[in-house]
């Protein structure tokens, strides 16, 4: 009684989430029954709850193989430092963009950072094929033309490690700086004032105001990312590096490969239990962070 008459107190408000809980009910909650997926061996003949079912030995085959450690090595790694190093280049890009003194200048330079953000990852594949490609790439042809020995890119793995961070780092980087900056203009200008009447200069206004101002940003943001660690940019990896297998030994991640197995291999119930394991684990890791986080101070914690 009391929730019908919560529901007709505040019905208003009710039926402006009904649409949100809609979309998550549909789209999240009833296909999580397809996580029973993981302990079968699928058979299209019998769907669901026909195949049969083999308790963990889509997991064990998964641990057991090596596939999963070096899996999980390549999408922890590079998620780590698409996050640390993308959050500290995006925090000093919207320092520096918040010193500069001509608007005109700064508002060009937000919208040309930005701009990549809009880019189809289709598209950034294009432009890594053109550079990279042995055959008519802009950097092997450079090479050649400056008498240096030629270099497949497509047949090394060392590269592409770099090349994979650069520009998962260029594509995000004007979106994550309008954040900070959005960030910075909520300080207050008596704080900036009062450290010129105190002779700071610039650098030590940056250091004493506007970074520790910043770090609640910042340690949001981690969090709110530290949820999809074990979730790799599928579209960045899969525009880049595509079905090369030279590349996959550096280049391979959970994404990839649970794509590989259900629309190459048909291995439905091996691609679930990796997804599944990708989901628990960025689960607990959520909670143990913030837990140590809330721990140490808890006006940074997410709950």
């Amino acid at each position: 009684m009391s929730l019908l008459r919560e529901l007709a107190r505040n019905k208003v408000l009710f039926l402006m989430i009904a649409p949100a809980l809609l979309f998550f009910t549909l789209f999240s909650y009833i296909p999580m029954v397809g996580v029973y997926y993981a302990f079968t061996n699928y058979s299209f003949e019998g769907g669901l709850f026909g195949s049969r079912f083999v308790g963990f030995d889509n997991f064990e085959f998964l641990f057991g193989s090596g596939q999963l450690a070096t899996l999980t090595r390549n999408t922890i790694l590079y998620n780590v430092v698409f996050i640390v190093l993308g959050n500290v280049l995006q925090l000093i890009c919207a320092v520096f963009l918040a010193e500069l003194p001509g608007k005109i200048f700064k508002k060009a330079s937000q919208s040309v950072m930005f701009l990549p953000f809009f880019i189809s990852f289709v598209l950034v594949g294009a432009f890594v094929l053109n550079l990279f490609s042995s055959e008519n790439g802009v950097i092997p042809t450079l090479l050649t033309q400056l008498g240096l020995p030629e270099y497949d890119f497509y047949m090394h793995t060392a590269p592409w490690k770099y090349i994979i961070v650069f520009f998962h780092i260029w594509k995000g980087l004007g979106y994550g700086t309008v954040i900070y900056l959005a960030a910075i203009m909520a300080i207050g200008d008596e704080y900036y004032e009062a450290a010129k009447i105190d002779g700071a200069n610039i650098f030590q206004r940056i250091r004493r105001i506007t970074i520790p101002m910043l770090v609640p940003t910042f340690i949001l943001l981690i969090l709110l990312s530290l949820g999809g660690i074990l979730k790799g940019q599928f579209d960045l990896f899969y525009q880049i590096i595509g079905q090369n297998g030279m590349l996959f030994e550096s280049t391979d991640i959970i994404d990839t490969y649970v794509y590989r197995s259900l629309a190459v291999n048909f291995d439905i119930g091996m691609g679930t239990a990796a997804g599944l394991f990708q989901s628990l684990f960025g689960l607990i890791l959520v909670l143990g962070v913030n837990y140590v986080i809330r721990r140490t101070n808890e006006d940074y914690a997410l709950f």
